[in-house]
């Protein structure tokens, strides 16, 4: 065995090690002393350690931006588990090898596992603009291959392996494979895996996140949003066409064949008291008013035309109690964009979930009596009076299915039947496609009550610009506080 340590310096030394029996070699890093921890280190030193960190990470964010943008998939792939995964200087990049060597030797997990994260959604992002999808699917299998409990004599190959593994089995790695759900047919997949586009908004909202991973997940969270509403119209038009069966695209909803019954449902809605226009006539009589009265206000408006009374009985005396409290030293200013922004995201905590991890006691609450659609349509209700709320909303959703993820289908199909309905209505009332009921059969009379709504079809078109109904402003509904 032959060793080369450049005393005083952070150079990296490349040992073979040979077993007589053994045909490969194993190659790797390390160092004459391992760094001890960064927090025994003076405040001088723990400076010039900062700076050589951001040095090296910058060497290897350009080394694989410009791998990406001149080398195929395969080759970035292959420079990609080099650098990271073999962590092998016999065939790696010299100086992209040297960099990672840095940020081992400076002992900062952290920092080491940030580069790693960052680099994957660089190689992520350029090749979601090039649609190639299979090579991000083919980036995270990586970890998958790598035998990191691979005993080695080796300090710095340890501890580079410890973290690696920490990667795999932390959140960078959950959220990595997000990215490849929608586009692995995997029958092991979870019930999860249909909510992608929700489980990706807490990755753009997270201001820590690097600006690559953010911009990844909002871009795959919109496609894939636009492509279940592109999914949803065809499939209510070509359902209720004469086309054969074959014809039919596939339901991309979990609701089976009573989703055209629910949509119709929903879509009945639709006329002088659609939400839109009871969300236009809410804002334009609470313009300017004290906040306080704004919350009673609030609060008619939210129950108004709520059907069940069971619901609307519970529902009330629970927001009565939640609003009441809530922002008290603000009762005597005049209501604003800002205070609307607070009021709808403490009631959409309060309706999902208040410490972002767990379900709030009101959700199981409404979800136990089975409030599915009228708790989603609560809650469209206060994103058409406050739009800027949805990204919370989302993201709300979000912690909700990945709380409900650990458990089988089978023992939550209750809550899932919460989220098809979500989803089945925020695509409904999305801002660019409208929905509208046609009645086939013109002999009898209208009638748009549940045992009706077989006599219409449900037709689906791009929206034109938003205008108030006419008919809506002869019998305005009253949300004064009473």
């Amino acid at each position: 065995m032959t060793s080369h340590v450049d005393a005083g310096c952070h150079q990296v030394a490349s040992i073979t090690v040979s077993a007589g029996a053994q045909a490969s070699s194993e190659v790797f890093m390390i160092r004459d002393v391992l760094s001890e921890s960064p927090h025994t280190e003076s405040p001088i030193r723990l400076n010039r350690l900062s700076f050589e960190i951001q040095q090296a990470q910058e060497t290897i964010y350009d080394f694989l931006l410009e791998t990406v943008r001149e080398q195929p998939p395969e080759k970035t792939l292959q420079a990609f588990k080099q650098l990271f995964i073999d962590y092998d200087a016999s065939t790696g990049n010299p100086r992209a090898i040297q960099a990672v060597s840095e940020l081992i030797f400076a002992n900062n997990e952290r920092e080491f596992r940030d580069t790693l994260k960052r680099s994957c959604y660089i190689l992520i992002n350029n090749w979601y603009t090039a649609r190639n999808y299979n090579a991000s699917k083919e980036l995270v299998e990586l970890f998958l291959d790598v035998n990191l409990s691979k005993k080695t004599l080796s300090p710095t190959l340890s501890r580079q392996r410890s973290w690696l593994l920490n990667f795999v089995k932390g959140q960078e790695y959950y959220d990595l494979k997000l990215f490849i759900s929608k586009h692995d047919s995997s029958d092991k997949e979870s019930w999860s895996s249909r909510y992608t586009s929700y489980l990706l908004v807490p990755q753009y909202t997270n201001p820590q996140n690097p600006v690559e991973q953010r911009e990844a997940a909002r871009t795959l969270s919109q496609k894939l949003k636009d492509k279940f509403k592109f999914e949803l119209a065809m499939y209510t038009a070509r359902s209720q066409s004469a086309v054969h069966k074959a014809q039919i695209p596939a339901n991309p909803t979990g609701l089976g064949d009573k989703v055209l019954h629910f949509i119709k449902m929903i879509v009945a809605r639709h006329g002088s008291f659609s939400y839109e226009n009871l969300a236009h006539i809410f804002l334009e009589q609470t313009r300017g008013i004290y906040y306080d009265n704004f919350k009673g206000c609030l609060q008619n408006y939210l129950i108004f035309s709520v059907e069940n009374k069971d619901f609307a009985k519970t529902f009330n005396q629970k927001l009565a109690e939640k609003l009441e409290s809530l922002y008290r030293d603000y009762h005597e200013d005049p209501i604003d964009d800002a205070l609307l922004l607070r009021t709808c995201n403490r009631l959409i905590e309060y309706l999902t979930t208040e410490d972002q991890q767990e379900p709030s006691p009101l959700f199981i609450l409404l979800m136990s009596q089975g409030h599915h659609l009228t708790l989603v349509i609560v809650l469209l209700k206060l994103i058409l009076i406050c739009p800027n709320a949805r990204v919370h909303l989302e993201t709300c959703i979000a912690k909700l299915i990945q709380y409900y993820s650990t458990y089988p289908e089978e023992e939550c199909k209750w809550v899932i039947i919460f989220f098809e309905v979500f989803k089945i209505t925020f695509a409904i009332h999305a801002d660019n496609v409208q929905y509208n009921l046609i009645k086939m059969d013109n002999k009898t009379a209208s009638d748009r009550s549940d045992t009706a709504l077989d006599a219409y079809r449900v037709f689906s078109q791009l929206r034109k610009c938003a205008t108030q109904d006419a008919d809506a402003e002869k019998t305005l509904p009253e949300f004064s506080k009473e």
